[in-house]
């Protein structure tokens, strides 16, 4: 296991990089602690997987450094560096039993037969694959066939972190939440560092530690899953993180304090903002709703999805902005009628220029 440090690092496909547009990954300063799980969160093309493949020694960045444990590994292979990389289809080999899948990179290595035995059965164990071991890999179903891939990695006594680039992706539902625990499980038993790629927020918040989000080859934040929900650092993370995504309003400024007229707020507190550029942010979790007699703006419902102990409700202010509430309140809701709607004061986000103010 290793704590894994980014320091500067940036890589451009390009071979004479004109300007930061032309890079993939723009320069990044990271730092990995040992033993946890991360997650690279972003929509497709973000450099989530070029960062990973930079990790990995796929490909050795454009400029930066990559450190394990303080040691510059920036220009090593991928032996060099002993990682264990799972990727979005299981590689394995088919041919081969469980058994022989999990033993052959000890085999590759000359360990002693009973201690590849004994390793192939901790192995197995901490994997529930026990019952299968002497199955041909080819009659595995898919989370089966991830798990053996993971554990060729883990059999491993010297892995310095696991790199799981989407390895979900071709997994059912229900099977994805199955492996998610697993994965938690072996982070914990093994302390494993592991990071994962992955464009689904909610398999990057449940799985990870910390979550580093990504868009057009720039981290935009990085921080444990309740903190990137609670202070998202821009919009985009507002939008990417919560689902629905953040709520974002218009801003009146009045003297010394701001207004969100959707919302009949006032007296929010300018300090040193400029006018300009200003949004309010507030999630669709933090807003209440109740009959049009109670205090609270006044808004039409467009819109109410019921999502057995949630229901979203589209709704309409007078102003014409449209926004969600997300509640378990499950009342009949009928579209076209009016909602009175409020917020408490802590929970208003205040934006400028699209990053937090």
């Amino acid at each position: 296991m290793a704590e894994i440090t980014l320091k500067n690092l940036g890589h451009s496909y390009s071979t004479a990089p004109m300007s930061e547009e032309d890079y993939a990954l723009k320069p990044v300063d990271l730092v990995w602690e040992d033993g946890k799980t991360y997650s690279l969160l972003g929509p497709s093309g973000c450099g989530k997987t070029t960062m990973l493949n930079i990790i990995s020694g796929l490909l050795h960045p454009s400029e930066g450094q990559l450190l394990f444990d303080g040691q510059d590994v920036t220009q090593k292979s991928t032996s060099e560096r002993n990682i264990a990389q799972v990727f979005q289809f299981p590689v394995i080999y088919t041919t081969k039993s469980v058994r022989r899948n999990l033993s052959f990179p000890l085999e590759c290595r000359e360990w002693e037969p009973k201690k590849i035995a004994n390793r192939v059965a901790e192995v197995s164990e901490l994997l529930e694959l026990d019952d299968i071991l002497d199955m041909p890999a080819r009659r595995l179903s898919a989370d089966q066939k991830q798990l053996i891939s993971l554990g060729r990695g883990l059999v491993r006594d010297d892995v310095s972190a696991v790199l799981l680039d989407e390895p979900l992706t071709v997994i059912d539902p229900q099977m994805k939440f199955s492996l998610r625990r697993k994965l938690r499980e072996i982070n914990r038993r093994t302390g494993t560092t592991m990071i994962l790629v992955t464009h689904d927020q909610s398999e990057a918040m449940s799985f990870a530690d910390e979550v580093v989000v990504m868009k057009d080859g720039r981290v935009q934040q990085s921080g444990r899953p309740e903190q990137l929900f609670e202070r998202p650092q821009n919009t985009f993370v507002g939008y990417f993180i919560g689902s629905p995504p953040i709520n974002l309003f218009n801003v009146d400024v009045q003297g010394d304090s701001l207004a969100c007229p959707a919302l009949d707020l006032s007296g929010i507190p300018r300090g040193q903002l400029e006018p300009g550029a200003l949004q309010i942010g507030i999630r669709p979790e933090h807003l209440s709703f109740s009959e049009p007699t109670e205090k609270g703006a006044i808004a039409t419902v467009e819109a109410c999805e019921n999502l057995g102990i949630e229901q979203i409700v589209s709704l309409r202010a007078q102003t014409g902005e449209a926004f969600k509430v997300k509640s378990r309140l499950r009342r009949k809701i009928g579209v076209g009628s009016q909602l009175a709607v409020s917020v408490a004061e802590k929970d208003v986000l205040v934006f400028q220029d699209g990053r937090l103010a």
